[in-house]
This record gives C-alpha cells, structure tokens and sequence, in this order.
C-alpha cells in the first residue's frame, strides 16, 4: 500500500472508496478489518499468517485491501506470486512433449503467476457470502496489479462452487473456468460408524472393510491419540507426511514441520491431530480441522512399512469418522486425491474452480482454449466414477461433461448410489 497510504490509515482510519490496494503483511497489520477476516472460514486471518511464515518454494505473499464506497475496509483477499508450470497437472504423454521442447525454450508454458487464494488449502472470499459486493471492483482490477508486479497470468485458486455466482463478474472480464482437483465430502449423519456402513455402503464394500479391519485386528495392537499440538513428535510424524507427498504424481505446496507445529499452537480452536501408534512407534498421523458441522481431514501421514499390509488408510478413516459422529459432527471432508478409496466409500465429489486469465488480450484467447485441456481433472479416470462428476465442469449437475451420468439428488445429499 506504500508508506504514505499506511500512515493514511493509521490517522484516518479509511482510505481511498471504492479502490483495491496491495498491501504487505506489515502494512496489513494497520487494518483492524484483518482480525476478522475469514472469521466464518476453518482458515481465517491465523492461517494465512501462518502460511507466509513456514511455506516457502518460491511465494512472494501480498494482500488485496478493498475499500467501499465510504473508503472503510471491506475485504481482504490474500494472494502469492509465484512460476507456474503450467502442464504440472496434465497427462505423462504432454508432460513428456513439451519437456523436449523446453530443451529450446526453457520456460516454454511457465509464467509468472498471481494467484489469489491460499497457498495451502482452497480459496475463499471474505465476509458473509450475501455480503461480496467488493468481488466486481476486484475482477476489473486485479489484472492492473498483476502487470504492475509482473505477473503474466492470474489465477483464483480453487475456489469452491458455491463461490460462482459471486465470481461469476470475473467471466465477464476475461477469465475463463475450469475445474481444480476437488475435495470431497461424506455424510455421517448415523449413530456410529457401523450404522453408517449398513445404511451407506453396498454389501461388498462392507465386507471389503471389514475383512481390512480383521486383518488389522491380528498384527500387533494399533492405538490411537488425539491431540491438539503435534509439536512433541513432529520428529516422528514429518517423515510420514513426507512419504506420502512423494508417492502422489500431483504436487503444490510442501508443508514444512513449522507449519504443523504452528498449527495446533496458533489455532486450537479448530485443529485436531489424530496419532495411531503400534509398538509404541508412530505408524500413522492425519491433520483435521472443524468448522461447524463438518470435520475435514487435511493431509495424512502414513508409514508405508506396514501402512498397506495394516490397511492404515481406512483404519484412520474409520476412527476419524468414529470421533466425529460422537462429537455430533454430520459431515467428514477431505482433500483432493485418492479418489478411489474415498468412491467406495460413497464420498461425493466438492467441486473447486479456477479462474485464469491471462494478462495480455491477445495470448488470452489461445489461453482460455488450452485451459479445459490443461486441467488435471481430465486425466483422472476415476473421479469420473463419482455420481456428481458433471457438477466439477458446470454450474449444476445438468452441465455438459464427459463420463458421468447423474444420480437423484437426495441420493448426492446423502453419499449414497448404486455400485
């Protein structure tokens, strides 16, 4: 926001109406309006701050501060530069292609990118969802101050769906939609974990689990922890996490030990870690957040020692769903990937968008075509499964998109379908 702007704010309290500053984080620390900020989100103003703090690989955060037409701050939008690669999510085939012709044109679809959202997590918009006036000043905007800090390309990332109407401005100056790999969702609404398996899932999934269960249940005893720091052991669970980040073919932000340990210290309001020992030796790790209803299992940490002979994936789901439908929580949520565990288990997908747009007018267009072609949701064979695959490419379940076909509502609202 600059010096003279800071010291505005600090005598006046009100900037400039109906205007999008960038500010730093130390400029940001004279807005009062960022204490609350994303207050009704999991991830609020704590998070962020945690993020610029512990995630590096190359991020250079900044904040959006939005003025109304009083000049008082209404929004915040944070947001990170960073060199994208733009064919990171796409098939092995195009990857292999355009790395041969990077050998003559080294950053050949990678571009300077500013990205609005969280480097860790989806995106979100501040203040109540019926209270996002401000999205319109930002749309007409932001390419500005993207060439200003010279960035090529802007991006929101992964911005759930109901965000659309809301976003829908940003179609109107350019941008182009498409599909992030999507969270996904489960409804537990059950008395325990064994109503909702009777009730939710087919009678071979059942018996899939169970005889996973058993399998478990012979080897040493597995116990299990919950705590609300991690810091003690982080030495123990780090290299798990790690473990599993390097299996996945799909890669953003790697968190660091500072961010776990900071999580559980910053934020006890809404993190839990779930720990399961055997031996005394930690064997598995997942992150959880809550947020009303809903308990959202983040990242997991597994030891691939004995992690698939003790089948430690579902062994965790079941205890994390078991302490949610004792907590009264209805729905478990988890992040993107490992789709096909989570289809069996009659989870329904969570869309999330981007939003791309390429400074220049001219590239925009041959950008807005490549875009449905460079997104990873297109290679992935089993998110098409999923009943809802149809609502990842369209406003609602009508849309047009390859490989799905639609299911009842009330069945999508209940995680239930048909094998």
């Amino acid at each position: 926001m600059g010096d003279a702007v800071a010291d505005k704010m600090i005598e006046t309290g009100r900037l400039d109406p109906d205007k999008v500053y960038v500010a730093s984080r130390a400029e940001l620390a004279q807005c009062s309006h960022w204490a609350r900020a994303f207050a009704d989100q999991r991830k609020d103003h704590r998070h962020f701050e945690l993020v610029e703090d512990t995630i590096h690989q190359g991020f250079d955060y900044r904040y959006f501060v939005v003025t109304d037409e009083s000049g008082d701050v209404c929004a915040v939008q944070p947001f990170f530069t960073l060199d994208q690669d733009l064919v990171a999510g796409t098939g092995a085939r195009t990857r292999a292609v355009v790395a041969s012709l990077r050998r003559l044109w080294p950053r050949l679809l990678t571009m300077r990118t500013l990205m609005v959202g969280c480097a860790v997590g989806e995106g979100h918009l501040d203040g109540p969802e019926a209270n996002h006036a401000h999205v319109g000043l930002l749309a007409a905007t932001i390419g500005e101050h993207a060439r200003e800090l010279k960035a090529q390309l802007v991006v929101l990332k992964e911005f759930p769906a109901r965000y659309r109407p809301s976003l829908a401005c940003f179609l109107d100056h350019g941008y182009a939609r498409a599909p992030s790999f999507p969270m996904t969702r489960l409804n537990i609404d059950y008395d325990s974990f064994e109503h909702y398996m009777t009730a939710a899932l087919s009678r071979r999934t059942r018996r899939d689990l169970r005889l996973k269960f058993k399998a478990a249940a012979r080897a040493q005893p597995i116990e299990h922890s919950i705590v609300g720091d991690i810091t003690p052991v982080i030495d123990e669970v780090y290299p798990l996490y790690v473990h599993v980040f390097q299996r996945s073919k799909h890669h953003f932000e790697r968190l660091s030990k500072e961010y776990l340990c900071g999580l559980g210290r910053l934020m006890p309001d809404k993190v839990r870690f779930f720990v399961w020992r055997q031996g005394g030796r930690i064997v598995a790790f997942t992150v959880c957040m809550m947020q009303g209803d809903s308990l959202y299992a983040e990242y997991i940490g597994l030891d691939y020692a004995v992690a698939l002979d003790l089948h430690l994936y579902h062994y965790a789901v079941r205890d994390m769903v078991r302490w949610a439908i004792s907590n009264g929580y209805k729905w478990f949520c988890s992040s993107g990937l490992n789709y096909d565990p989570k289809f069996h288990l009659r989870c329904v997908l969570d869309p999330l968008d981007l939003y791309v747009r390429h400074t220049s007018g001219v590239i925009n267009a041959p950008v807005k075509w490549l875009l449905p072609w460079l997104a990873p949701v297109r290679y992935d064979e089993t998110l098409k499964r999923f009943p809802n695959y149809r609502e990842l490419w369209a406003d609602d379940a009508c849309g047009s998109a390859p490989g799905a076909t639609p299911v009842p509502t009330s069945a999508l609202a209940e995680g239930r379908g048909n094998d």
